[in-house]
């Protein structure tokens, strides 16, 4: 088994988790194709985002995979006007990871995170690896508690 950089974190901090490895489907790096391979709700599988706001900077979101963020509600949530999503060709140079196998956790720096509230409705989440195909799963007031964020109704409805 991988040990990836976001769980030698979590191992140095002292937080449980458990990993869970799926074949990659190059042509589908989705989220829902993820939950799909590992055989879990899509609702307890998070993808994360980034994104930059007017005054904050960038900030990560963590939402469902079959969800959309809603930006307004974002914004509102962060306590900025505007945020947008980041070109994806920024995103290595500004994370450290690529698509499909970005996690919330282990970016170059901590950055300020949401998570959606819905994460409330499991015991456990499944979030990035930080590598494709690589999952740790974890209880999400865990990970806010990590990552320092909060959780927030940042999807649409």
């Amino acid at each position: 088994m991988v040990k990836t950089n976001a769980m030698r974190i979590l191992d140095k901090a002292g937080i449980s988790y458990v990993t869970k490895e799926y074949e990659v489907d190059e042509k589908d790096l989705s989220g829902s194709h993820a939950a799909d391979a590992m055989g879990v709700d899509h609702g307890s599988v998070f993808k994360t985002l980034v994104l930059k706001g007017e005054k904050i900077g960038y900030l990560v979101c963590c939402v469902p995979v079959d969800e959309e963020l809603d930006l307004k509600r974002t914004a509102k949530a962060a306590g900025d006007k505007k945020v947008e999503m980041i070109p994806m060709k920024d995103l290595q140079r500004i994370t450290g990871y690529i698509r499909g196998g970005c996690s919330p956790i282990g970016m170059k720096k901590q950055f300020p995170t949401l998570i959606e509230e819905s994460a409330h409705l499991f015991s456990q989440i499944t979030i990035s690896g930080g590598l494709r195909g690589h999952q740790i799963i974890l209880d999400p007031d865990a990970l806010v508690g990590f990552v320092q964020g909060d959780f927030a109704s940042i999807i649409q409805e």
